[in-house]
Parts: structure tokens; C-alpha cells; sequence
């Protein structure tokens, strides 16, 4: 996409409740009337938060080679436009008041209850699910929605937690880069409609989807992902009965359980932040695919595909992979209340080698699983149910469910899977 124009005019109801969500975040309700047209310019809010960059300052660069747009929100930003691997129209700004960096306020102090304390997210409800070092953690999508980034310490890794709800992308870093722990924001721009952050040790910017570093001294580099998955909670608590759910109290004043996307995933394209004549007509723009990236080398299963085959028994960079389709996850855009959501059912991709040999599943059609070579049942978590290799779990291989418009435009060229 190379499209940069004047701060964006909101239209439609909509988008209008999408944009408005992140300039209110900070009112503590997320509700607002939304406004007919944006200024020519930011309007000034000062008591927006930030966190600055230690100890480094912003290099010198005529920043009126900028389109002016990105110029104006800019100013107090340390980031070195010098150095940069994709143009600077590219990016948009999806946020109207300054400063645009963190009016989406991450969570840098995250606060989890027990999973039997779960009166704040019910069976249904999609999140995150994570695990490092037997530490499981579940990041409900309505809590991830309202925030973006969660910058945590699980299992004793620092790792950010990300979501960007225009591209239902849920993925998870590595935040030690290069010696140091980042701290990530939202930077309040956008890139193919993608969240795009910001640390603060650089202040550079990077592509929430694909984890590269776009503009400033991380131009180029590669974050390190770490395998999570969208679920149900109710999945969640059956493989994790100790785990911990964030919960409902972040500080913030919020209250949480909602969507303010109403209608979004039922939608033909996606909001107007992305350029409606670049999209991949393969496949539906809203619809999800289970995103599998081994190596560096991604591939999309879609949910259409995925809904009939059940499982998919496949090879990425290298590596037997399996992907499980199943259950009754509920969607976190589309109905305002999201445990009333239909169900769009979860995909969870796992490496399919145990113990040395690669197993090639079918599904039973009730969300379990049987191998081949040992007949041994598995759920769609992964875990060995019943037969000689009970007990087992499969280990998580590094993907997503993003939305296809989001996925294809950063991988036009990778494989779709097609079935069996």
C-alpha cells in the first residue's frame, strides 16, 4: 500500500466507534459520540502518557522530508527517520489527537487472577494463550482490544503481548533485543492496517504482524516470536485448571467484556485504513486463517478450508506440522457482547514429531484427534487423551488467526493451503 493523505475523515458509524475507542481510551467508558470530520491538524492533548527514551536523542534529520501529516505528530519523537526500510507514505495515522504514541495505553503492570476466579470472561470468550515454563496465561481479546500491547514477564521472559483488532493478529515477543529489555507502545500509526509499535529505547518503530523493525536504529532488524495461540477460555482452563487469567481491574478505570468493533468481522472489506484496491480476492477479506511461520517461511490455512478438513498433516521450512480445527470460540468482532458472538471455531498449529517420529492425525469429528502410527486420541489443545502416548503435548509451533486481507498483503507470495 503507498496511500498517505490528511488526517484520516472518519465516515461511517463504524469506523467512527473504531477510531473513537482509541482517542477516549483514557476517559475510562471507551464511549463517545463520534465527530463528522477530523481537523486539518492534531488537536493538543498533553496529559496523554508516554514513555521516553533513556539516555538517547533524536539525530539530526530534515524532518520536512516527511509527508506532513507524520511531520506535525512527530515532533517530539527521538526516532532516526534516516534510516528506514519501506517509504514513508506507507504509513498512516489512525489516531487525531496529540500525542498519537500511547493514546492506546498499553498494559506495563498486568494483573492476573486465578482462572477458578473467572467471573469477568466467560467459556466462550477468545484471548490469548500463552505458556512459558509451565507458566500458562490467558490475555482475554476484550482486555487485548481496549490495549494492544501487554508488556509482561511470564515464566521469567520478558515478552509483549500483542493484538491489533483491525487484523485480529494476536502474537507474542521476545522484548530482549540486542542485550536490552524494550518496553513496547502504540505508536498510533498504522501500515496495511497493522498496529505499528514503538520501544522505548530507540523509539523505533516496528510492524506488529511480522515483528520488523520499519523506521529508526532497529530499521531491519527482526523481532523473535514466541508460540501462542487464540482459544476459548473454557480450552484454556481444561489444559491449564492452574493457570492465571488477566483479569478484570488493570487500573484504568475500564470496564471490559465488550466490542466496540460491532459488525466488523461480518463486513466485505476491511475499514477504510487499508487500500480497498490492493486486496487478495482469493479469499474473503474478513476471513481468518490460521498463520504457521516456521523459520521465517509463513503459510495460511483458511478457516473455510480448515472448517471441512479438520486437520491438516503438512511440512513448512522443513518441519512436520500439524494444524487442529475445532470448537466453539466466539468471535471478538462482531456482536457488541462477545460471549453472545457466533462461533467461528479456533485453529492451533503444533509440531506433529514425537519422540522422533512424525504422526499424521485425523479428526474423529467431536474436536479430538487420532493418530496413525500409535492410535493414540488427542484434543484440539494438543494433549494426549487416550492410548499409548497419553499424557503427551504436542509442542506449539509459532502462528496466528489473522484476518486474510492482513495476512496477504504482508505475504503475497507465500503458500495457501488448499486441502487434502
Amino acid at each position: 500500500m503507498k496511500r498517505f493523505g490528511p488526517l484520516i475523515a472518519i465516515t461511517g458509524i463504524a469506523v467512527a466507534v473504531a477510531i473513537i475507542l482509541a482517542v477516549t481510551l483514557d476517559r475510562g467508558t471507551g464511549e463517545s459520540s463520534a465527530p463528522t470530520t477530523s481537523p486539518a491538524a492534531p488537536t493538543t492533548a498533553p496529559d496523554a502518557p508516554t514513555t521516553e527514551a533513556p539516555g538517547v536523542t533524536a539525530p539530526d534529520f530534515d524532518r520536512s522530508q516527511l509527508p506532513v501529516d507524520l511531520e506535525i505528530v512527530s515532533q517530539e519523537w527521538i526516532t532516526d527517520f534516516s534510516r528506514t526500510t519501506i517509504a514513508y507514505d506507507e504509513l498512516l495515522i489512525g489516531i487525531r489527537a496529540l500525542p498519537i504514541r500511547d493514546r492506546i495505553r498499553p498494559i506495563d503492570d498486568p494483573k492476573f487472577n486465578p482462572v477458578s476466579n473467572r467471573d469477568h470472561v466467560a467459556d466462550r470468550e477468545p484471548g490469548l494463550s500463552l505458556e512459558i515454563d509451565g507458566d500458562a496465561r490467558f490475555y482475554p481479546l476484550s482486555i487485548l482490544t481496549a490495549h494492544e500491547i501487554v508488556n509482561d514477564v511470564v515464566g521469567g521472559q520478558p515478552v509483549a503481548v500483542t493484538y491489533c483488532p483491525l487484523c485480529n493478529s494476536a502474537i507474542v515477543f521476545d522484548r530482549i533485543f540486542g542485550g536490552q529489555e524494550l518496553r513496547f507502545g502504540v505508536s498510533g500509526l498504522l501500515r496495511n492496517s497493522d498496529l505499528v509499535m514503538w520501544d522505548n529505547i530507540t523509539e523505533s518503530l516496528w510492524q506488529q504482524l511480522t515483528g520488523e523493525g520499519l523506521i529508526g536504529q532497529f530499521a531491519g532488524s527482526q523481532l523473535t516470536f514466541l508460540p501462542s495461540a487464540i482459544t476459548s477460555f473454557g480450552d484454556f482452563t481444561r489444559k491449564h485448571p492452574g493457570g492465571q487469567v488477566l483479569g478484570p481491574d488493570q487500573g484504568f478505570g475500564r470496564n471490559y467484556g465488550f466490542n466496540p468493533y460491532t459488525g466488523y468481522s461480518s463486513r466485505s472489506t476491511p475499514f477504510g485504513f487499508f487500500d480497498q484496491d490492493n486486496l487478495d480476492d482469493r479469499f474473503p477479506a474478513l476471513e481468518r486463517v490460521v498463520n504457521v511461520t516456521v523459520d521465517g517461511t509463513a503459510k495460511a490455512y483458511p478457516f473455510s478450508v480448515m472448517e471441512t478438513a479438520r486437520v491438516a498433516n503438512d511440512t513448512v521450512a522443513g518441519v512436520d506440522i500439524v494444524v487442529l480445527w475445532g470448537g466453539d470460540t466466539a468471535d471478538a468482532l462482531d456482536t457488541t457482547e462477545i460471549a453472545q458472538a457466533t462461533g467461528v471455531g479456533t485453529g492451533i498449529a503444533f509440531d506433529r514429531t514425537v519422540d522422533g517420529q512424525a504422526l499424521t492425525f485425523t479428526a474423529n469429528g467431536d474436536d479430538t484427534f487420532t493418530d496413525a502410527e500409535t492410535d493414540t486420541q488427542w484434543d484440539l489443545n494438543g494433549t494426549a487423551l487416550v492410548g499409548p502416548l497419553t499424557g503427551t503435548q504436542l509442542a506449539p509451533v509459532v502462528h496466528g488467526n489473522e484476518f486474510w486481507f492482513a495476512w496477504a498483503a504482508f505475504n503475497p507470495d507465500a503458500e495457501v493451503y488448499g486441502g487434502a
